[in-house]
């Protein structure tokens, strides 16, 4: 029988953890309140005291928390990146998730006994890169970055004997992963270590009558109708002028969704299935996680079938009420 991939999935907060632990994820993953963590939303993330509760009720109930120390550490600043992974150590969650090869580096010989993921961040799209992380810092499994289709997915679990990670549910990236340039041109800041592809201190909306406009450090990103629902302004989700035309010309806004190729996903030998969006709401988290677990439980079965409720519930948390299969396919390649 197939092996069914683990469901990982996010907790920006306490009550997300819960939720996520509560409706059947395996493991989730979080950070701490600081630049070390790739999601350093204000109001979000976790305190020492909110680690420790957060750590024990997933692992008392049999579930894995993944320590996101992803973002990559600044010149001079090494040792607040080196003091969250001693942290996390002494803390016992059950693996870190870096991007930096400095910090692999400091991970592997400070703390061997460690499980050690390699982050999205670090960008590794090919087996060679994924078997360089294992060969020199002991990584135990890479999480893919969301631009290969399936068959490039296979092509790097066959050549590798690191676990493979893929997103399944949540918001794209047209961009290196969490390192927006765009973004970074627009406001001189890097989303890397800032927690946003937007800051909010950058993002300005406008009403006049009949519109809303947002801009990100000035720059015009959308102008909705009134009866237009209005996301939160990010530029690869911007409808901007080209040739005379006024369109997406990078990104829509919507979701992934692999709901109907989980059986490829499970058949090639994915060993988990994230869901994005440490920054959304517990209700979101609850929502997601209930409805991933039911579908991969139903893997079980002989006749996988995607039941009408399972979509219709992933489309009221869909970016845009929208859902795509992304990269996964692309039937001109």
């Amino acid at each position: 029988m197939t092996q069914i991939p683990q469901l990982i999935c996010p907790a920006g907060s306490l009550p997300a953890l819960k939720a996520a632990v509560d409706n059947g994820a395996d493991a989730v993953y979080l950070g701490y309140k600081n630049d070390t963590n790739a999601r350093n939303f204000a109001g979000l993330n976790f305190d020492e005291k909110a680690m420790r509760d957060g750590i024990h009720y997933a692992q008392s109930h049999g579930r894995h928390v993944l320590m996101a120390i992803n973002t990559f550490a600044q010149s001079g600043r090494v040792a607040d990146w080196h003091r969250a992974i001693d942290g996390a150590s002494d803390l016992g969650v059950n693996a870190v998730i870096l991007a930096d090869i400095g910090l692999l580096d400091y991970a592997s010989r400070h703390h061997p006994q460690l499980r050690l993921h390699l982050s999205v961040q670090g960008s590794a799209t090919s087996y060679e890169a994924v078997n360089f992380a294992q060969r020199e810092f002991g990584v135990r499994r890479a999480v893919l970055p969301r631009v290969l289709t399936l068959a490039q997915v296979e092509n790097v679990i066959n050549n590798t004997t690191v676990e493979i990670e893929v997103f399944g549910f949540g918001s794209l990236c047209v961009m290196n992963e969490g390192r927006c340039w765009l973004s970074s041109y627009a406001t001189g800041e890097s989303p890397n270590t800032v927690g946003a592809c937007s800051p909010a201190k950058y993002v300005k909306w406008e009403k006049t009558p009949g519109k809303m406009s947002t801009r990100l450090n000035g720059i015009l990103i959308d102008r909705f109708d009134d009866n237009e629902p209005a996301g939160y302004p990010t530029l690869c989700k911007g409808r901007f002028e080209v040739n005379g035309e006024t369109y997406y010309a990078l990104e829509e806004p919507t979701s992934l969704n692999v709901l109907e190729i989980l059986p490829e996903i499970a058949r090639i030998g994915v060993a988990a299935i994230k869901v994005e969006g440490r920054q959304r709401s517990p209700a979101y988290v609850a929502q997601v996680t209930k409805t991933m677990r039911a579908a991969l439980n139903a893997l079980d079965g002989q006749h996988y079938q995607v039941k009408p409720i399972w979509q219709t519930d992933l489309a009221k948390v869909s970016e845009g009420s929208q859902a795509t299969l992304g990269a996964y396919s692309r039937p001109w390649r």
